[in-house]
């Protein structure tokens, strides 16, 4: 098999499909509203997993890219005779080794043994059914706090033993360091759109919700808006940070046209995630681990990236009719 194929094809659940699913930061930022600046709770109000991410529109062109970024890969993929190893590239392939160190004082025992993986487990499991006994499953699932802990919970579960998930999340740190530097620059800068008014009342956001507004019809709304986000997204690599940069203009701009609100975070969802294909940002926790440079993977996510940019578009665009426009749903 060609390692960089191979390092390639691992790269489609980010740069193809992530925003599509429970992944998606916009979709979960706009479920709770809590989460959300008052400025633009105000202009999209709550918009429930069930008109976003749960939509047959949205799920029908997750499956569409699941079976595209699949037979692109399969064909790009060089055949037996040209591919490049890792061998031959001089990576050694082989698990990390996570052995964990020997015992030196008896209260290292409990870290290297997995009794408080399963004590905590067990309680885990026991409040995450009772969260979803006494709602409904989309409700419970909508909660980032739920959610947060639902990926911790089984974070620690599958390393066992304690000690084995704290080293892997302190190695994990240095690659998303960026990113969690990001949000809080991102969240003052939302504020001041949504806050900072004009002498006439206005605020940034409403000037350039005003300007999508009039270069826009209903009908070209999803394409221009699918455009304008994938161009941000390669300069602004965050998903849910850039959301709330730019919802609190396109959404008002979607209010306006009336534009479906939850097809117009998916709009969002799945043209953002476009310019992930070749922006090396996001590819450097993987990077990490096959021991690849950018450059050897961002040829094939390239060739992914010139079949997706006009299929995206064109089903944003089509599917877009069949989604009513609602008002926005204040919490």
């Amino acid at each position: 098999m060609d390692y960089r194929a191979g390092g390639a094809a691992a790269y489609l659940g980010l740069g193809a499909t992530w925003a599509m699913g429970l992944s998606s930061s916009s979709a979960q930022l706009q479920a709770n509203p809590a989460s959300l600046p008052p400025g633009l709770l105000s202009i999209t109000g709550v918009i429930p997993f069930s008109q976003t991410i749960f939509l047959w529109q949205s799920m029908l062109i997750a499956a569409v890219l699941v079976v595209v970024s699949t037979v692109i890969a399969v064909a790009s993929a060089p055949g037996r005779d040209t591919a490049v190893t890792a061998q031959d590239m001089g990576i050694d392939p082989a698990r990390e080794d996570d052995a964990l160190p020997p015992r030196t004082q008896p209260g290292e025992w409990l870290e290297h043994a997995p009794l408080l993986t399963v004590l905590i487990g067990l309680l885990a499991a026991g409040w995450l059914v009772q969260e979803f006994a006494r709602q409904s499953w989309m409700i419970a699932i909508s909660n980032l706090n739920t959610y947060n802990f639902l990926f911790l919970m089984a974070g620690l579960v599958l390393h066992w033993r304690p000690r084995r998930f704290l080293n892997a999340l302190a190695r994990s740190v240095p690659a998303t360091a960026g990113i969690l530097i990001q949000y809080p620059f991102y969240a003052a800068i939302a504020a001041m759109m949504t806050t900072a008014r004009s002498a006439d009342g206005s605020t940034l956001s409403d000037v350039i919700a005003h300007a999508f507004v009039s270069l826009n019809t209903t009908e070209t709304f999803p394409i221009t808006m699918g455009v304008y986000s994938a161009i941000l997204g390669f300069f602004i690599p965050s998903g849910g940070g850039k959301w709330l940069l730019e919802a609190p203009y396109v959404m008002q701009a979607a209010n306006d046209l009336q534009v479906h609100l939850g097809w117009a975070v998916q709009i969002y969802n799945a043209s953002e995630a476009l310019p992930n294909l070749i922006n090396p940002f996001w590819m450097l926790p993987l990077l990490g681990i096959l021991g690849l440079k950018a450059r050897d993977i961002v040829g094939f996510s390239f060739l992914q990236l010139i079949v997706h940019l006009p299929l995206v578009l064109f089903l944003l665009w089509a599917l877009a009719f069949t989604l009513p426009y609602t008002p926005p749903v204040m919490p």
